[in-house]
């Protein structure tokens, strides 16, 4: 099995790491009239260099599906979770810049959609390997 982990490289990983990231950024355009609420994003490139320096201690096995988390709690992905400073403050006390998380969140959602291609490209990969084709 740790052949194919390595086959999938750090893969699924920055695919957890994009999806929790996209939920910060849905939450904080979501709360973007919340007063008092604080914009929170990923430390993106911390965790992946977390993510690529211990990605073999985090390879566990398990009898069971359930008797695991998923890749966020495994990596650590929470601590890495940071309020952003805003150019501006709302009256409110909200630090949300509607502009600006539209665009991360798009920005976001591109770069996953690249993972998952690269993904699924390697999945299709193996797959032609196993076949011998």
């Amino acid at each position: 099995m740790a052949g194919f982990d390595n086959a999938l490289g750090i893969s699924p990983q920055v695919l957890a790491l994009r999806s929790q990231r996209m939920n910060l950024l849905s939450a904080n355009i979501a709360n973007a009239e919340t007063p008092n609420y604080k914009a929170r994003d990923i430390d993106f490139r911390a965790a992946m260099t977390q993510a690529s320096n211990s990605q073999e201690s985090t390879q566990l096995r398990a009898t069971q599906a359930k008797h695991m988390t998923g890749f966020e709690s495994q990596l650590g992905v929470e601590s890495d979770i940071k309020y952003r400073q805003p150019s501006s403050l709302q009256e409110n006390g909200n630090t949300v810049e509607t502009h600006r998380e539209h665009a991360e969140f798009m920005e976001n959602a591109l770069k996953y959609q690249a993972s998952l291609n690269l993904l699924d490209s390697r999945i299709k990969g193996l797959r032609a390997a196993i076949k011998g084709e």
